[in-house]
């Protein structure tokens, strides 16, 4: 029996976000609404869209830009996703309780309502990419989404170094993994180091689409970010959000160093038809993969 015909119309909302938080969130509206009016039923926003990126500084004042969940930011954004008929993923600085903050997505679907949220499990501590003093690790798993559209996975940018995070949400279900993000380049590495970098980025999500039979929604920030305490260089955030479908071909990109907003038609039933004629998940040989829970495998003798 043929494959019923399935489409989801993505949006991705690739900002540059500015200083004050209100700013930011009624940006992200105006843009959702232009999502929204070229077809876009599920629009993602970049990672921490209310604020510039933060973390390049260890600083206890920006705790206050953290909210609760549900909050301000999801009663803002609800209202939005339901008089557009649209869903919106929204990542978000969450304070859960005095002193326990997460990195978190939420979604909200304008039929359905608030589904749910994902904590980023994975969180870095590099050279202006301090999160480890801000975010504790998610502790809700990788999960699945069954909105009005689609059924999709939420997991955010450092997340999507790791096939472990794509493999187990896309086993749950999901036909559809999105990824809102805060990368780009330290300035002095950008004329030595950049297309290496971002070319990493692109093709490993590239090939979590491929290994998953499933879409990739990378949704990314764009500009020069100034390091807060001016004490150091800043971040130039690349841009370049991007759809890759389950064959890894890129459907669309956006630009590096501006805002943009992409609409992107995806064919549901393309799923099934690349599974099928690529059955990675079908020989996959999970008796041989449980050493995958080590930390590392050190040979005989070491």
């Amino acid at each position: 029996m043929p494959t019923p015909h399935r489409t989801c119309t993505v949006g991705l909302i690739q900002m540059v976000c500015e200083v004050d938080p209100q700013t930011n969130l009624e940006q992200a509206m105006a843009l959702i609404r232009e999502a929204a009016g070229r077809g876009a039923q599920v629009i993602c926003l970049p990672e921490l869209f209310r604020s510039p990126y933060f973390c390049q500084t260890e600083d206890y004042d920006a705790f206050q830009l953290a909210e609760p969940i549900p909050g301000p930011s999801t009663e803002a954004l609800l209202p939005l996703a339901q008089e557009l008929n649209v869903v919106i993923i929204a990542s978000l600085f969450e304070r859960r309780a005095a002193g326990l903050y997460h990195n978190t997505a939420v979604v909200l679907d304008g039929q359905r309502g608030y589904l749910g949220k994902y904590r980023k499990m994975h969180i870095p501590d590099d050279p202006l990419y301090y999160e480890k003093f801000y975010f504790t690790p998610g502790d809700l798993g990788f999960k699945c989404f069954a909105t009005s559209r689609a059924a999709l996975g939420v997991l955010v940018c450092w997340d999507q170094w790791y096939p472990e995070a794509a493999r187990l949400t896309a086993l749950r279900g999901a036909e559809i993994l999105f990824y809102p993000t805060a990368i780009g380049w330290h300035p002095a590495e950008k004329e030595s180091l950049g297309p290496q970098q971002h070319q990493a980025w692109e093709t490993l999500q590239r090939a979590h689409g491929i290994a998953n039979g499933c879409y990739v929604v990378a949704v990314n920030r764009a500009g020069f970010e100034p390091t807060p305490n001016g004490q150091g260089e800043g971040l130039v955030f690349w841009g370049q959000s991007f759809v890759s479908g389950p064959d890894g071909a890129v459907l669309a990109r956006g630009p590096a160093d501006q805002a943009a907003v992409l609409v992107v038609d995806l064919d549901l039933a393309a799923i099934d038809r690349v599974r099928t004629g690529w059955p990675f998940l079908r020989d996959r040989r999970i008796d041989a993969y449980s050493d995958l829970t080590q930390r590392w495998l050190d040979r005989e003798g070491d």
